[in-house]
């Protein structure tokens, strides 16, 4: 059971999620395994709820009753489930952290329109907050005040993703920039969401992005003054997947923010530069850290107060 749970989450990885699939290969081999499974998990809920055709509604109340089943320690013969429940269980995730991502996912489910910034930073702790914190779980964290960091480098990897995507995203019909940004660059009559982006909207989404990335490049700060309470064998793994992030956001802001330009990637050799280059980094910070402490699953929760 645990091996097609393994399976399908390195499937899901590999094909969702190229930058994750090419930094986790640094993480030793069972955490490798429980990450996994748990990106499986948290891939099987979002297209759970995605696409036109779903009654997402439904889908949300589906997902939560087998949520309570994963916590329960009820079989369902579904490999994604029962390896899910495993590692819940091995990791002591609290059921608050995987329940959080549901609740974001139905922010999306209802065509949530964030009004403030502090409206969609809940949703970035819901959606990609709490996997940080999953995976803190999973990992083991030498420092339970280290929480607070892992929460927020999953924040400042949301945001990267809203940037890149918003385009995409508005001919969706969603549209994830709040409101009070909006006007505040002079975009506050911006509407027909579902339909073409038009032309008028370049400037001031533009600006709203770039804001939103400053705002991501404060959480990766954040999230960098947690790496070293992570096991030593995870840190170069972690530190990669922030920098090959944080090096979407600079390929964004290279063509001026602009919503209307191709899609944001990095390149594999810059990926491979990004993984050297944090290795190094890390082996530095590593020679310089005191005496590391036990790594421990026993972590106290954390809520989105922690990060407002």
């Amino acid at each position: 059971m645990m091996r097609a749970s393994v399976t399908t989450g390195r499937a899901a990885i590999a094909r969702h999620s190229k930058s994750f699939a090419l930094a986790s290969r640094l993480l030793p081999a069972p955490i490798r395994d429980r990450a996994a499974i748990v990106y499986a998990w948290c891939r099987r809920a979002d297209d759970a709820v995605d696409g036109f055709t779903v009654d997402v509604l439904a889908a949300i109340s589906r997902l939560e009753r087998e949520l309570s089943d994963v916590y329960a320690g009820v079989r369902s013969g579904d490999p994604i489930l029962d390896g899910f429940a495993v590692i819940v269980r091995e990791a002591g995730i609290p059921r608050r952290y995987p329940a959080e991502l549901l609740a974001g996912m139905a922010m999306d489910a209802r065509g949530h329109r964030y009004d403030s910034e502090a409206d969609l930073r809940l949703y970035c702790f819901r959606v990609a907050g709490v996997v940080g914190l999953m995976m803190s779980h999973v990992m083991g964290l030498g420092d339970p005040g280290a929480l607070a960091a892992a929460a927020r480098l999953g924040v400042a990897m949301q945001l990267t993703n809203i940037c890149r995507d918003v385009r995409e995203d508005w001919e969706r019909g969603r549209l994830y920039i709040p409101r009070s940004l909006l006007m505040a660059v002079g975009g506050d009559g911006l509407e027909h969401l579902g339909k073409p982006l038009p032309r008028t909207a370049r400037r001031p989404l533009a600006d709203a992005i770039a804001q939103l990335l400053s705002r991501a490049r404060d959480d990766y700060r954040a999230g960098d003054q947690g790496m070293m309470a992570l096991p030593p064998r995870c840190r170069v793994a972690i530190a990669a997947a922030r920098r090959i992030y944080a090096a979407i956001g600079d390929e964004i802001q290279r063509v001026d923010c602009d919503p209307f330009a191709p899609r944001a990637v990095v390149p594999t050799r810059r990926k491979l530069v990004l993984i050297a280059s944090s290795a190094v980094a890390i082996a530095r910070a590593t020679a310089r850290a005191p005496r590391a402490r036990t790594y421990r699953r026993d972590l106290p929760e954390l809520g989105f107060e922690a990060i407002a």
